[in-house]
């Protein structure tokens, strides 16, 4: 059985797909609305520009749910992309182990 790789979708594509279009906002009046400049959106949107938490207390006020919703999104979108950039070099890092304090005390009456 072969599993199928779903691309993630940037927040911009989320606040585009699942807010502006079925609301009928505009990007551009989106930003009127929320008293920020029309690229700041526009960036969000292409993916060139995070989420801030500014951005996330406005857009809170604007679609009536919280502000860590967007912040939300945008953490876990950041961690999947880096997840997925630095595969092979987090493989390498291992879990720290406690070790046996027995053992440690072994080595400390050795004096080594």
């Amino acid at each position: 059985m072969g599993y199928e790789l779903i691309e993630l979708s940037t927040p911009g594509e989320v606040l585009k797909e699942e807010f502006l279009d079925p609301m009928g906002v505009t990007p551009y009046a989106l930003s009127k609305a929320i008293f920020v400049d029309p690229p700041r959106i526009a960036a969000i949107i292409k993916g060139t520009r995070k989420i801030t938490a500014d951005t996330a207390l406005r857009f809170s006020r604007f679609f009536g749910n919280s502000a860590a919703f967007w912040m939300n999104m945008q953490s876990r979108y950041d961690l999947e992309v880096q997840m997925e950039a630095k595969e092979k070099e987090l493989n390498k890092i291992h879990q720290f182990q406690i070790i046996n304090i027995s053992l440690i005390s072994s080595f400390i009456d050795l004096k080594i």
